[in-house]
């Protein structure tokens, strides 16, 4: 690889791993927010003459506030709505804080009142998303003033602290830090692209592999799915940011941002396929695919677009030769099956030319990728629809949501149990009442004085969870974290002791590559939390070792806790979110097919959204199910086949690309005739996904509803044989494959052996028998 390749797709990791680069945004505004107001609450401190312990105390009230503002305040919200938010957060800090100071010399009531805090802070988060701040600061605030001891006459001094940090915190997130929506959209749109090149970068990789290295191919596929889930995530955050106010630049629309990347997406999965196809075959153009795939991902588009239109030629010129269709297996059964010797020459045929077609099929949608990618930045009027555009994704902190936005209306796993049906939040302010409740009772059996840090433990494994396998994960990664922060920890206590600067640097550069990572890996932000908590023991000159293994016991018996409560108390079932996710798929899935077999029987479009917004519904739909899904990828859950929940989950993302290919298909086919026995299969595509939705778990066999649906898209599609040499609408390949990819999903294991899965090409053209072969012809063949 070029050195100018390698520093590309090194930057491409770079912007690819943090789209739109909100988590490097939000570590450096954290990183800004706290160490500017370590220095306005250091003046305050010293001009109020509150002497070297006061002053401490409200450097590191002000920098808990700031902290926590940076996150509440960091999307793209307007100047009214930040001052509209963030004006109640001396109200929730001050809140906490005054009825810590209320019950700071009563330890039994202390206690009690912590648990109800607790409870308060978790249930006020059904409110929206400024609440789970404010319960946030309710609960830091309690615990502040309780447990520091704090009185009523520090009280005024304290909050006019609070309100300080607050007040520069707003300034600073509305002025200097605000985050840019048009700018923010335009690097996230980078990021599509450098994953829409790992992609590539993947195939090529795949085309050169070792077509005997079963293993290595393998391990690439694993990979290849992957980068498409980053790729279609990066598509997801693109939709959300693009109904954000004042994001979409000047001449375009949300829906023209929509419909072009939906079409260098639906390029990109025809690249991903045609590899995947070609990958350990003896495919003749197997180099040269390899060469235009290694292009695109050193982003040398010019290079790879020649590349591309040099093999688009050789194989048209290959079919000027020999114009011949070669028949193909056909996706149904042959009404008359030939001669053994003749039937076995046109296979072989069919073979080759097939293997042949996966070339061009990639080579066209490296050459239509190359082509969107030089028409990126000319506006297009042609794409109405900005007044009416409805996201399909609404994003939290201009992330994609987390599971509870699926588990919310899952019911908890307890019969007998008439709390049960609460909400969640409801669910899980019981949860961390009673697992705070034992923190306590048994972390005071371990440590009198700081027993606090196992109620911590507990509250935390709550946060940004929804079910118990979820919650498990995290309670085990902070004990990790912990763990390997310990070392690391008092290695740089020692190096820092007496140098307060120093120890304010560490304490920030902490915070900051916590806020980074914390997406990442939960236990890397634990990491350096544990730094973080060794130099402020240094700096109250409180600092041991036995201290910090202390820490690591009381957030070992909370992690413990917390996991208990979550799976006996109220427990939100792993297996009944995905369920519910499923169902929440499959309905989308039906609705799209519905409206797909609207179009191709040139029905009115009806007052609903549009197919592109549909298809980024049924994306999101995938997302959501990916999330809630990846405890059971791995061996996690009693009873559970992680093997078999990744390949579901395959096949999920498979049946995806299809429909957006059968969706997007007549737009880019236009003038298109009605195909009512298409619609006919599409809609008995619909009533299968319909069945699926309702049916229970897969058996060996599929539900009987979704067998008769099967059997109707058979029989529709067979309705009306065309003549033989009939180029067939580019449409019903992805038909062809939603049915088989269907009935796969429909049973428990791999499907039965059945007639119809299409071969990976372009056109479909009818043969002489009146079986549906496929045969590739023209540069311009649509790619599905």
């Amino acid at each position: 690889m070029a050195a100018t390749g390698w520093i590309s797709e090194t930057w491409d990791r770079v912007v690819g791993s943090d789209p739109g680069l909100q988590r490097l945004r939000s570590a450096l505004s954290a990183a800004v927010a706290m160490s500017t107001t370590l220095g306005i609450e250091y003046v305050y401190g010293r001009v109020t003459d509150r002497g070297p312990q006061g002053t401490l105390v409200v450097m590191l009230l002000g920098t808990m506030m700031a902290m926590m503002g940076s996150m509440a305040l960091g999307d793209a919200a307007g100047a009214r709505r930040k001052i509209a938010t963030a004006v109640f957060f001396p109200v929730a800090l001050g809140a906490g804080m005054t009825v810590g100071v209320c019950v700071a010399k009563h330890t039994d009531t202390k206690l009690a009142v912590f648990v109800a805090v607790m409870f308060v802070a978790v249930f006020i988060r059904r409110f929206g998303m400024p609440f789970f701040f404010y319960g946030f600061m309710i609960w830091m605030g309690y615990f502040f003033a309780s447990f520091l001891g704090a009185t009523f006459a520090q009280l005024p001094s304290l909050l006019i602290a609070v309100a300080i940090a607050a007040a520069w915190v707003l300034l600073l997130m509305t002025t200097v830090l605000r985050t840019h929506a048009q700018r923010t959209l335009a690097r996230v749109r980078r990021a599509f692209g450098a994953r829409a090149r790992s992609v590539a970068r993947v195939c090529a990789d795949l085309l050169e592999a070792d077509p005997r290295d079963a293993r290595r191919l393998a391990r690439l596929r694993r990979k290849l799915h992957s980068r498409q889930l980053r790729l279609a995530e990066t598509a997801l955050v693109i939709e959300g940011w693009s109904g954000t106010p004042g994001a979409i630049p000047q001449g375009f629309s949300a829906a023209t941002v929509r419909r072009r990347v939906l079409d260098a997406h639906l390029a990109i999965d025809a690249l991903a396929t045609a590899a995947d196809a070609m990958a350990g075959t003896d495919a003749r153009h197997i180099a040269d695919a390899a060469r235009i795939a290694d292009h695109l991902a050193g982003s040398d588009y010019d290079a790879a677009g020649r590349a591309a239109r040099r093999l688009i030629d050789r194989y048209d010129e290959a079919g000027r030769t020999d114009p011949a269709p070669a028949p193909a297996p056909a996706p149904f059964p042959a009404s008359a099956p030939a001669s053994a010797p003749d039937s076995a020459s046109a296979a072989n045929r069919s073979a080759l030319r097939d293997v042949d077609c996966l070339a061009h099929h990639l080579a066209t949608a490296a050459w239509e990728f190359t082509t969107l990618t030089g028409q990126a930045g000319v506006p297009d009027t042609a794409v109405d629809g900005e007044e009416v555009f409805e996201p399909a994704v609404t994003l939290a902190m201009g992330a994609l949501p987390g599971s509870a936005a699926v588990a919310f209306s899952v019911s908890a796993r307890s019969r007998w149990n008439p709390l049960g049906k609460l909400s969640l939040t409801t669910r899980q302010a019981v949860q961390v009442a009673v697992a705070g409740t034992l923190a306590i009772l048994v972390g005071r059996e371990l440590s009198q004085a700081r027993y606090y840090w196992a109620v911590i433990a507990t509250f935390i494994a709550f946060t940004g969870t929804a079910t118990r396998s979820e919650t498990f994960i995290k309670a085990s990664n902070r004990v990790v974290g912990t763990l390997v922060g310990l070392g690391a920890g008092i290695g740089l206590a020692h190096l820092t002791a007496g140098h307060t600067y120093w120890i304010i640097t560490v304490i920030i550069l902490s915070m900051s590559c916590g806020f980074y990572l914390v997406s990442i890996s939960y236990a890397a932000m634990i990491f350096f939390v544990t730094i973080m908590v060794s130099q402020l023991y240094s700096e109250l000159h409180e600092f041991t070792a036995g201290l910090l293994m202390l820490r690591l016991e009381e957030t070992a018996i909370g992690a413990a806790i917390g996991i208990g409560v979550a799976l006996v108390v109220l427990p939100t079932s792993t297996r009944d979110t995905v369920y519910s996710a499923r169902v929440g798929y499959y309905t989308a899935l039906g609705e799209l097919l519905r409206a797909c077999a609207a179009q191709l029987a040139g029905e009115p479009a009806a007052e609903a959204p549009g197919l592109d917004a549909q298809v980024r519904v049924v994306d999101h739909r995938l997302q959501q199910l990916a999330l809630v899904a990846r405890p059971l990828t791995r061996p996690l859950v009693w009873g559970n086949d992680p093997r078999v929940m990744r390949h579901r989950l395959t096949l999920y993302a498979a049946v995806t690309r299809q429909i957006r290919a059968l969706a997007v298909g007549p737009r880019r086919a236009p003038g298109l005739p009605p195909a009512p026995h298409l619609a006919a299969a599409a809609r008995a595509l619909a009533d299968a996904a319909t069945a699926l939705a309702l049916a229970p778990s897969p058996q060996s066999r599929p539900a009987a509803e979704v067998e008769r649906a099967l059997r109707a898209a058979d029989a529709a599609m067979l309705a009306a044989r065309p003549a033989p040499g009939t180029v067939l609408p580019a449409v019903t390949r992805p038909l062809l494959r939603l049915r088989q990819l269907l009935r796969e999903l429909a049973v428990q294991g791999p499907a039965p052996e059945t007639p119809g899965s299409a071969a990976p090409t372009s056109r479909i053209v009818a043969a002489s028998d009146g079986s549906t072969p496929s045969r590739p012809v023209g540069p311009r063949s649509t790619i599905r």
